[in-house]
């Protein structure tokens, strides 16, 4: 059975009219039914992250150390993310802004030009991973003890990045066109495959930090190429008027500009990861300090990155009305997305502040932690969960700036808030508080970026009701018109 977006592509002239899904009907309901499936691919794509150190935690024969070694891992793994993400989300902004537009043509010299630019993109950040992997861990601090198992993990990682850039520049094409759902769907399937394979390879076959890897690459692979087909099949169906180009060097400009910040704001905060994690590192010679920060780290990753998707989920809504001519409606989505995001940090910020040692537990076995990294892990989340609802508000703020096309502002919020992260690191670790200051700097980065990042919004947001004022202002006849 066709999708809506389908069935829209290959109707006659006359029905193509008929109104997108996005741009029309109860923006309640139009939101809820739009954001949920993004924010269930979010949360199970960063469960997808965790099954990793779930597994190798529980099952491999050393699971902090294992733990350890992902945790170490990701840091870098996050910075080759930072792309794909950022060809996610350009390519997401602009083919919806062209889907609201009904500009065929446009919409499928995007997808084109997308496919061809990032693939170049993908093939080099392979090279210069696998040419400075090893450099950048050394680099970190990674401890001997778990380097190799680091580094291999990372090897693996960077092998599977065709997959992860296709994978995440479908999902952006699937959800710029209205589709939320079939992403969210692929994405629950190769998860479970995920949780298999990892069982297999590491409790099975005892591969430790090796077996989660492939068992991740394999899972990503089957997500991507089920993606990539339905990607195409929707593709096919559109039927523009005059022969689109394969490449599109306007077209590039535009994903350029819109990605670039989203890169940026992905790799630098992968970059101060990478300044905080080194700090961590140098706190104590056993490495219950990072072992607690990795646990800590990875659950309060999967609040802030689900609620960055119903942001971006705001960030094409607010384009593709933008693009039809309809402001108001885009500033209503902004207050209907506020309120879906603030109830989902309502709802995290009580579970981990409610069960912060029930949640820490889930990553390594009892006998496998030290009360030492137990007491890390439980305090940098229960006090920077106190914070979601405002780190809630910054996403939000960010996601609509980024849809009306204010990715200065979007970049200026996010820069700093993380330069904030990791200078208060340094600082506060510096006068004494130790790992506390960790968890403080988290909270003042957060509030301060908010800040940030309403302003820039309120700020469009009045630019946009003055251009609307002024469009919606009848001209006035001339005085020879009159007389006559």
């Amino acid at each position: 059975m066709q999708s809506e977006t389908e069935r829209e592509y290959t109707a006659s002239k006359i029905s193509d009219a008929r109104p997108n899904k996005l741009t029309n009907g109860n923006v309640w309901k139009v939101l809820l039914l739009y954001a949920l499936p993004l924010f269930g691919s979010a949360f199970v794509q960063q469960l997808y992250s965790l099954v990793d150190l779930l597994v190798v935690g529980n099952f491999a024969e050393n699971g902090a150390l294992a733990v350890d070694a992902i945790g170490n891992a990701t840091v870098f793994v996050n910075i080759l993310l930072a792309f794909a993400l950022g060809a996610n989300n350009g390519c997401s902004v602009i083919i919806a802004k062209y889907h609201g537009k009904n500009d065929k043509k446009s919409l499928l010299e995007t997808v084109s030009t997308a496919v061809i630019s990032y693939s170049v993109l993908c093939l080099a950040i392979m090279v210069l991973g696998f040419s400075l992997g090893r450099v950048g861990l050394i680099g970190l601090g990674a401890h001997s003890m778990y380097f190799n198992d680091c580094l291999t993990y990372l090897y693996i990682y960077i092998g599977s990045m065709p997959f992860v850039f296709l994978y995440n520049l479908g999902c952006g094409i699937c959800a710029a066109l209205g589709d939320s759902k079939t992403p969210f769907i692929f994405l629950v399937i190769s998860s479970a495959l995920n949780v298999g394979l990892d069982l297999l390879f590491v409790w099975g076959l005892g591969r430790g930090v090796a077996g989660a890897a492939w068992a991740t690459l394999i899972a990503q692979a089957i997500s991507c190429v089920l993606t990539v087909v339905v990607v195409y099949r929707k593709i096919r169906a559109i039927k523009p008027a005059e022969k689109p180009a394969k490449f599109n060097k306007a077209i590039l400009r535009e994903l350029t500009v819109a990605s670039v910040p989203v890169i940026m704001q992905q790799s630098f905060v992968s970059v101060g990861n990478f300044f905080v994690n080194k700090c961590i590192n140098g706190l104590d010679e056993t490495g219950d300090a990072i072992t607690g920060f990795t646990t800590a780290f990875k659950l309060v990753t999967i609040a802030t990155m689900s609620m960055v998707t119903m942001s971006g989920g705001l960030t094409n809504f607010a384009s593709q009305n933008v693009a039809a001519d309809k402001p108001e409606r885009a500033r209503k989505g902004l207050w209907v997305i506020m309120v879906y995001t603030a109830v989902a940090a309502v709802i995290f910020l009580a579970l981990f502040v409610s069960f912060p040692e029930f949640f820490a537990r889930l990553f390594v076995q009892k006998e496998k932690l030290t009360p030492a990294a137990l007491g890390y892990a439980v305090r940098f989340l229960f006090l920077v969960s106190l914070f979601l609802p405002i780190v809630g508000v910054k996403i939000v703020a960010d996601g609509m700036v980024r849809g009306c096309g204010g990715n200065l502002g979007f970049a200026v919020s996010t820069f700093s808030d993380l330069i904030l992260r990791v200078a208060f690191v340094y600082i506060l670790i510096d006068v004494g508080l130790g790992f506390d200051g960790v968890c403080w700097a988290w909270a003042i980065g957060w509030a301060i970026g908010m800040l940030i990042a309403v302003a820039f919004c309120a700020f469009g947001m009045k630019k946009m009701k003055k251009s609307t004022a002024a469009q919606s202002q009848p001209a006035q006849e001339p005085e020879s018109a009159h007389a006559a």
